[in-house]
């Protein structure tokens, strides 16, 4: 497995590979929990995608995408950003689901907080979903040395 920085010729890519990614969330996990919310802020989560993934790559910005692959083929990815030099961000973290299990998303999360550390990153930050969907990325967070902040997100359809 090689871990590369992301070059602009992979968004589309990086895109098509999140959208797959997140599909099971967006038609099965979330409108099943609450599916006036979900229709309301997550209606066009696809076209949402488009917009967002490229965005995450802004190195004059500190915003930086870092991915792994395999014989050409990408696996997986992680956005990341720096703010006001000492506070670090995983934005996004995605990996393809053929590869997962593998030791993908440990080995981009370890490459990134290492970057950020060399930056002079003092406190590194993510978040994810309390659902059944996101279990395994909490998993990775706290086997990495994350810890969750009790924070509760309350929306009511009217």
């Amino acid at each position: 497995m090689l871990i590369r920085d992301c070059t602009p010729a992979d968004l589309p890519a990086l895109t098509a590979l999140t959208i797959e990614v997140f599909r099971p969330l967006f038609t099965d996990s979330l409108p099943a929990a609450r599916p006036a919310v979900t229709a309301h802020d997550h209606g066009r989560w696809e076209d949402d995608y488009r917009a967002e993934v490229p965005a995450l790559l802004a190195p004059d910005d500190d915003r930086f995408v870092t991915v792994a692959e395999q014989d050409g083929h990408l696996l997986g990815y992680v956005g990341w950003n720096v703010t006001g030099g000492t506070s670090g961000r995983l934005e996004m973290v995605a990996v393809h689901p053929g590869a997962r299990r593998r030791g993908v998303a440990r080995a981009l999360c370890t490459t990134v907080v290492d970057r950020l550390r060399a930056r002079g990153v003092r406190v590194v930050h993510i978040g994810t979903g309390g659902d059944t969907f996101h279990a395994s990325a909490r998993a990775l967070y706290e086997s990495l040395g994350f810890v969750g902040y009790p924070t509760v997100d309350y929306a009511r359809a009217l």
